[in-house]
């Protein structure tokens, strides 16, 4: 019985003393002295994230033209790839080309794209913001796969960036 009460003395000696006790101490004093935000400090920060979002939407806008004149130009260069080669296998005893326009690039079977075989059609839409100028039209010979016209697609974002693709003689694409 003794032993049992001299633990529980020892016990209560080093609560007093320990540093549990003062940091739960700390720990309260905190808490009563925590008042809030002021609306200063609320104001300031707000300020600080509209700052920071109007000085990057303009470089995320420029940013999402530059990628769809990016896409545009890898799907032209892969239609002009893809009709070469469906030319050279004589896929369907045809010929095939590609038809540039504001917002697409058609893949088609056919002499021409006037009287393509419409069933064949591949259509790849791009961002209606890029403006093609310049060859809009190139078919690729039966077996060999050469073009009957070569040229310059010229690509134009709306924030004036240009790219172009060419085509020589041989089917070579360049961009």
């Amino acid at each position: 019985m003794r032993k049992r009460q001299q633990t529980r003395d020892v016990r209560q000696e080093m609560r007093k003393c320990s540093i549990f006790s003062y940091l739960q101490s700390k720990v309260y004093s905190l808490k009563s002295d925590f008042r809030g935000f002021t609306m200063i400090e609320i104001a300031l920060s707000l300020s600080i994230l509209l700052i920071i979002f109007t000085m990057t939407i303009p470089a995320y806008n420029k940013f999402m033209v530059r990628n769809d004149t990016d896409i545009a130009v890898m799907s032209l260069v892969e239609n002009f790839r893809r009709a070469q080669v469906l030319s050279q296998i004589t896929d369907g005893d045809s010929s095939w080309g590609v038809h540039v326009a504001t917002g697409s690039i058609l893949l088609y079977k056919g002499i021409n794209y006037a009287t393509r075989d419409q069933a064949y059609d591949e259509d790849t839409s791009v961002s209606a913001s890029i403006v093609f100028s310049g060859l809009n039209d190139v078919l690729f010979s039966k077996q060999t796969g050469m073009p009957q016209s070569v040229g310059t697609t010229t690509l134009t974002s709306t924030t004036n960036e240009v790219r172009n693709v060419t085509i020589n003689k041989k089917g070579t694409v360049d961009y």
